[in-house]
């Protein structure tokens, strides 16, 4: 599971640092040593995660994500760099590769695949923390109930613009997410394709987050207090207030309603926020290599053994093994089902 401990072919002398700090020191390292992190989204926050969790010696890294690097995503999403949007790498691939070379005590595992009810509560299974490195409020909502239904601390976060805000969710202590906002937030969202995003402002609120994950890591979660901290980088001002005591009234971690969970089987095209695509689950795996040669007679056709990238103006579809597809050039689901069903077959 995690990277062998002091005595067992690991040593804590990499991170001496790191454990001069008192509050943490050598026995708060070993505990970080033999623990697993879940990063949920791979993007501004996501690999600012994984990046300093690896960093600082967390034993087991799962990193998932639903999608593949850009270039307009290296301004702000730090572990990535030019040949991987080339490639058109998934992002829990290209980080995997990059934090190997980074750290090579420990165990990081990257998978490509959309967070939903069908698999959440099996890609959280044994962590000891989640981070949410997620960009829309459908993933923290399903997340925050997998976790409380699982009792495992997850850290939300979220930043847009130079604003951000985060909360670290302990279920049976703090208010969950549920109980934090209860309805989805109306209207439309600013995205960070729609309003921008300065790189310091995903760096500081994935700071916050991390930071509260080695407090929880290393034992110590009676230090994160429960509060709710929103920054802003260009304004100059960070708030942090005080959530209180859980709602005695919230349906999901009072009352144990998991109605997103219980959902498990509907996979309907999920619309990816100011980006002009949508996304549509498949149903099983596809052979990359025989779809490359029947597609390519038909359009443009870039590929590597995770996914296939198939431009056919004014559309441009991202294909990956497990048979999901990311379609650019249109917001509208039933197009979208229509494009995958005629260039896929099904």
């Amino acid at each position: 599971m995690a990277a062998d401990l002091p005595n067992g072919g690991s040593s804590t002398e990499k991170y001496s640092r790191q454990t001069l700090f008192a509050p943490l020191g050598e026995r708060g390292q070993r505990r970080l040593m033999s623990s697993r992190a879940v990063i949920v989204g791979c993007g501004a926050l996501g690999s600012f995660h994984a990046s300093a969790l690896a960093r600082a010696g967390v034993g087991e890294l799962i990193l998932i994500d639903r999608d593949y690097v850009e270039e307009s995503n290296l301004q702000r999403q730090w572990l990535y760099d030019e040949s991987d949007a080339r490639e058109g790498l998934p992002k829990a691939i290209a980080a995997e590769r990059k934090l190997r070379a980074v750290n090579s005590e420990i165990s990081v595992t990257g998978i490509v695949t959309d967070v939903d009810a069908t698999n959440v509560e099996r890609l959280i299974k044994d962590a000891d923390v989640i981070l949410d490195g997620s960009d829309n409020f459908a993933v923290r909502y399903l997340v925050n109930e997998a976790a409380v239904k699982n009792s495992i601390p997850w850290i939300y976060g979220a930043a847009v613009g130079s604003y951000g805000v985060t909360a670290t969710i302990l279920p049976g202590r703090t208010p969950c997410l549920a109980c934090l906002l209860p309805d989805v937030p109306g209207g439309a969202q600013p995205t960070c394709d729609t309003a921008g995003i300065l790189n310091v402002a995903a760096s500081a609120v994935a700071s916050f987050q991390v930071a509260n994950a080695l407090k929880i890591l290393s034992g110590q979660s009676e230090a994160v207090e429960p509060r709710l901290l929103t920054l802003d980088v260009w304004q100059g001002s960070p708030r942090s207030i005080g959530v209180g005591d859980p709602d005695p009234e919230c349906r999901v971690c009072a009352h144990h309603e998991f109605n997103l969970l219980d959902a498990a089987g509907t996979r309907p095209g999920t619309i990816l926020c100011g980006r002009n695509a949508i996304q549509v689950s498949g149903d099983s795996p596809i052979d990359i290599e025989i779809l490359a040669t029947r597609l390519g007679t038909l359009g443009e056709v870039r590929a590597n053994e995770y996914a296939l990238r198939f431009v056919t103006p004014p559309y441009e579809m991202t294909i990956f093994v497990d048979g999901r597809a990311i379609i650019k050039g249109t917001d509208d689901p039933a197009k979208a089902r229509s494009l995958y069903s005629r260039f896929l077959g099904r």
